[in-house]
């Protein structure tokens, strides 16, 4: 990836590129860093006694961690995307919707439809590639 980026452009500058890809957030550094509490939580819902602990008090659980607050209503709302913004990587999300989602109506929530809608998207080829490819031009 490195050999990709022009020798006269800043890394930053590089990276700050990739926030303007509609509907998509790259896993840079900083977000890891952002969301490395809330994917360590994420990871605890592996257990099945901590995902009963975390069903049976969802707020009271979170409490146990560093999380900021915008990361826990994320999380208590079941905002994939919010959670996204605030450093969540899918993968460890994943573990937060499987306590009690369906791939398909977590997936279906984070694209704005229902689950049987983007299931049937998905099953059918999914998304057009053509379209909305930057935020700076969105024709």
């Amino acid at each position: 990836m490195m050999a990709d980026i022009p020798k006269r452009q800043n890394i930053h500058d590089y990276l700050a590129e990739l926030e303007d890809i509609p509907g998509t957030r790259v896993f840079t550094t900083v977000r890891a860093c952002k969301g490395y509490w809330l994917n360590q939580f994420c990871m605890t819902l592996m257990k099945a006694e901590n995902r009963a602990r975390f069903k049976a008090d969802e707020s009271g659980y979170l409490e146990e961690w560093p999380l900021t607050e915008p990361q826990k209503q994320a999380v208590l709302d079941r905002d994939y995307n919010a959670a996204l913004d605030e450093g969540g990587n899918i993968y460890f999300l994943a573990k937060r919707f499987f306590t009690d989602e369906s791939f398909w109506q977590a997936v279906g929530t984070m694209s704005g439809m229902s689950a049987s809608d983007y299931q049937a998207m998905m099953i059918a080829g999914g998304r057009s590639p053509v379209g909305l490819r930057s935020m700076k031009d969105p024709y």
